[in-house]
């Protein structure tokens, strides 16, 4: 199913950019504070990443990476989460995800279940390779693949949901 996108790309000028990014970045810090409710919630449902991939989908990679950017940090001096070692592989995984999306979106024009997932994937497997680097454990590398596999069909599904949504608004 195609879904054609009214796409936006503010510049960094414009104040509307920060405007966006300020509520997609306090999007990622609400969404993982209930997800860190449960259990390792935040491990298995990846909620930092969720509303980078709406923003750099839907915004353009502008708001998609100060929101990349800014959601990691302001949790992390907020609340501890992420913990510092991996703040680093977190936001280069956000970064990933931020032109990933922004690129899926403006190359094709519309967003798809398709394209959204080639998003997914693609930051995934850029943040993986760079975390395994980093790290020196393929284990913790392919945690996110793992154990967050719930949390990446989440991203799919309900990032696809919510950019539908966004669209008949």
């Amino acid at each position: 199913m195609e879904t054609t996108v009214r796409l936006y790309s503010p510049t960094y000028r414009e104040s509307r950019t920060y405007l966006m990014a300020a509520l997609f970045i306090a999007g990622n810090i609400i969404l993982p504070q209930l997800c860190h409710t449960i259990p390792q919630g935040g491990l298995i449902f990846l909620p930092i990443y969720f509303f980078t991939l709406i923003s750099a989908c839907k915004y353009g990679w502008q708001v998609g990476l100060l929101t990349a950017l800014l959601s990691p940090m302001v949790n992390h001096l907020m609340f501890g989460m992420p913990p510092a070692h991996a703040l680093l592989p977190i936001t280069v995984k956000s970064v990933a995800l931020a032109f990933s999306a922004s690129l899926i979106g403006r190359r094709h024009g519309t967003v798809t279940l398709f394209s959204v997932a080639a998003a997914v994937v693609a930051y995934q497997f850029v943040g993986s390779i760079f975390e395994w680097v980093v790290t020196g454990s393929p284990a913790t590398a392919i945690q996110d693949m793992s154990l967050g596999l719930p949390g990446i069909m989440i991203q799919i599904f309900g990032g696809y949901g919510v950019l539908r949504w966004l669209l008949r608004r």
